[in-house]
């Protein structure tokens, strides 16, 4: 046995043994007991436009031959995502727009998979709809831990059957969409800020770098890394609301990092695969939009679909439109050229902003405008200094100048919109709140603020908070002026977004792991409401 080998069966035996069974599978439910069954399905997760959808699934067993979707008089033959027939694909288009189609999956032989469901296309880019919700959240991933700190809270990720409650009850408000922004996978091969005496490196030792991810060991330390921190957290609940996940740092299996050992972004080649290999298997990319150039990065058409991996539209008729981009992956280190996001990508931005063809238009970053914790992958070059304050009296090593010009072009865009609500919805700051940003360094916003929301974490580690690991909260950069209605709250929680035409009412939600108990989230109700408008 090499040492390889050795890693690959520790790290499955630690996995395996801290975790119980139905976090890797979700238990059959009787369909005489009135709840949907799920059958074999372990997960099922749907996104959908006005004529497509694409659905990623797995299930309990490997299916040796491709199932079957049907849909409405259709039938869609699945792509297996994978090389042991675990996890599968069904894509389709050409269907009709605003119809709610009836949904079942048969295995080769005609049997049955799950329980049959219901799923519905959005209205047309021209119908009217009046009214659109959205449930939104961020850091829904982190392995669970079965430990308990001395005051007696979990010392890892929430339980992911806290998570999923925390979805359920988002579930129950019926949106029409939901997005997930991020940070689906915390499994990070470095650490370059831990001595190198104390560094676990089992994780990074267990994969080959020079291996391809399919087909090889890679696989399966991935889906034993990957899958734990998904399928329980999912399950099949989402089967019926599309959802748009975007990618954000720890998805890359890093943490955005610019020291003088490593800069972890944009990611190498290996990570890179690593995340688009997750991606592949557990939830849906982007599917294409009229508006949106096929061209972009890390977009492409071939005989399993008509894709974009990191950057997105959500796209409900003339109502509302959500503009979705993953600023890792395309990120450079140029100094006063740097950008977070391509020019082309840049582009798109602001000709969606000066189009006049939809009433809301909302941006959703992987990277959050509005707040800073020192962190080097920020637009914001504020630092903390040797007192432990953030400060922009040194330079933050490796951070670029660039990222904040595109910050500063995209916010004078935001700001500039004619006849639309300024709103940015993002992640990744483990925290809650809102805010509205009045200045952007010689940038006056005053006259038509932009409201900037951090959607809510799902399920961070009480390490994770950025008060904790950084020992300082997601706090205003001295770049700009923003006014904190809700100044960042590092608790559980989400947001629901109503879009109708002539407003939007955002509404927060949250959960105080260390007051409150589980059963309190199956009955949370706003902490804060607020009416955006024109």
């Amino acid at each position: 046995m090499d040492r390889r080998d050795f890693l690959l069966g520790s790290m499955a035996a630690a996995i395996l043994a801290s975790r119980p069974a139905e976090s890797f599978a979700q238990p059959r439910i009787s369909s005489s007991s009135g709840a949907w069954d799920p059958g074999r399905l372990r997960h099922l997760l749907p996104t959908v436009s006005d004529t497509r959808l694409l659905i990623k699934a797995s299930f309990t067993q490997p299916l040796s031959a491709p199932p079957t979707l049907r849909i409405g008089t259709t039938l869609v033959s699945g792509r297996m995502n994978d090389t042991a027939g675990e996890c599968w694909q069904f894509y389709a288009a050409g269907l009709t727009p605003g119809r709610r189609y009836s949904l079942s999956l048969a295995a080769a032989n005609g049997a049955s998979l799950c329980q049959p469901w219901e799923l519905s296309t959005f209205p047309s880019r021209e119908a009217t709809p009046d009214r659109f919700r959205v449930l939104f959240f961020t850091c829904a991933g982190g392995p669970e831990s079965t430990g308990v700190r001395s005051d007696g809270q979990p010392s890892g990720n929430l339980p992911t059957a806290v998570r999923n409650r925390l979805l359920r009850r988002g579930l129950s408000f019926q949106p029409d969409a939901a997005i997930a922004n991020g940070d689906h996978v915390y499994w990070d091969l470095h650490a370059p800020r831990t001595p190198p005496e104390r560094r676990n490196t089992t994780r990074l030792d267990s994969f080959n770098r020079s291996a391809l991810v399919f087909g090889d060991k890679n696989e399966t330390v991935l889906k034993l890394a990957a899958a734990p921190q998904i399928v329980p957290v999912y399950g099949t609940d989402f089967r019926s609301t599309p959802v748009f996940f975007l990618q954000d740092d720890h998805d890359y299996f890093d943490n955005d990092e610019g020291t003088d050992e490593i800069v972890t972004f944009p990611p190498v080649w290996f990570q890179l695969q690593l995340a688009r290999a997750t991606q592949r298997m557990y939830y849906p990319e982007f599917l294409p939009d009229a508006g949106r150039p096929s061209n972009l990065p890390w977009s492409s058409s071939d005989n399993r679909a008509e894709i974009s991996e990191s950057f997105g539209t959500l796209r409900f008729g003339r109502l509302a439109e959500i503009l979705l981009y993953d600023v890792r992956r395309t990120m450079t280190l140029a100094g006063p050229s740097a950008v977070f996001i391509t020019p082309e990508v840049e582009q798109w931005l602001h000709a969606r902003m000066k189009a006049t063809d939809v009433r809301h238009l909302v941006h959703a970053p992987s990277n959050p405008p509005g707040w800073t914790a020192g962190k080097w992958g920020e637009w914001y070059p504020d630092v903390l200094d040797e007192g432990g304050k953030l400060t922009t009296a040194k330079p933050k090593p490796y951070w670029q100048n660039g990222w904040l010009k595109q910050h500063d072009r995209l916010m004078q865009s935001i700001s500039g919109m004619d006849r639309r609500i300024p709103l940015v919805v993002s992640g990744d700051l483990h925290a809650i709140g809102i805010g509205r940003m009045l200045r952007a360094g010689a940038l006056d916003f005053r006259a038509r603020p932009i409201n900037t929301v951090l959607s809510g974490p799902i399920g961070t580690a009480p390490g994770g908070w950025p008060s904790a690991f950084r020992g300082v909260g997601a706090t205003p950069p001295a770049h700009l002026d923003l006014h904190e209605d809700v100044k960042p709250i590092e608790q559980h929680g989400f947001m629901l977004a109503d879009f109708l035409p002539d407003r939007i009412i955002v509404r927060l939600f949250k959960w105080d792991v260390k007051t409150q108990a589980p059963d309190a989230i199956d009955t949370l109700e706003p902490f804060h409401s607020v009416e955006l408008g024109a």
